[in-house]
């Protein structure tokens, strides 16, 4: 896997110690991929361990349960988690994942090859991987070189009321309601996690998280 020019999901900035989530679930057509590569999350969070740092990258959104089952991720579809730990908005380390048969491989944490939007694979920093879950059965999680993985189907986490902000957007409604009412509620997702030792972030206390779907050109 060399170099992508697709680039389908970007967001989340600045991680210092919150639960951060940055979210897109409805893309305009001519962006919405149709596979393994549309984003609709990506979250950031101190672990249950708090030495660890959590992230998670969410993708295929909307799957109702019956097609959950059919869901995969693809061979040719990388999901690289993107840290920059100095704050100049440049990936200083990344974490690649990549499916290959049943199981996702992990890469990293470690410095990019190339920065920006193509990549190489750093397949002499392997991780780790892990069996995916499928629909249905009990998650299935790993743990190699003091990180923790998990690659499958979840319940979609991600809360918003889209038809009361359409409301409020279009000058009919002034406020959410409360409570709200959950559009995504049903709905699953395709989620990629890691858990990783904050040590291997580096120093700062503060680093900025963005995830990226890379195609094998």
């Amino acid at each position: 896997m060399k170099k992508t020019k697709m680039l389908l999901g970007l967001s989340l900035v600045a991680v210092s110690g919150l639960i951060l989530v940055a979210a897109d679930h409805i893309d305009a057509p001519a962006t919405m991929s149709g596979d393994a590569g549309d984003i609709t999350d990506v979250y950031a969070f101190q672990g249950q361990n708090t030495s660890n740092l959590v992230f998670a990258v969410n993708t295929q959104g909307l799957l109702s349960p019956n097609a959950t089952g059919a869901a995969t991720f693809k061979d040719n579809v990388m999901v690289e988690i993107n840290i920059d730990n100095n704050g100049d908005n440049v990936e200083d380390l990344v974490i690649q994942a990549i499916k290959k048969d049943d199981k996702m491989y992990f890469f990293g944490p470690v410095a990019p090859g190339t920065t920006g939007t193509s990549s190489t694979v750093k397949t002499a920093s392997a991780s780790g991987s892990v069996t995916i879950s499928k629909y249905g059965t009990a998650a299935l999680t790993a743990e190699q070189n003091g990180m923790k993985f998990f690659a499958g189907p979840r319940d979609d986490p991600f809360f918003f009321d889209l038809g009361q902000f359409k409301a409020i957007l279009g000058g009919t409604a002034t406020g959410f309601n409360n409570p709200g009412t959950d559009t995504f509620a049903g709905t699953n997702v395709m989620s990629i996690v890691v858990e990783v030792p904050k040590s291997m972030l580096g120093s700062s206390s503060t680093v900025g998280v963005w995830a990226e779907t890379k195609k094998k050109q």
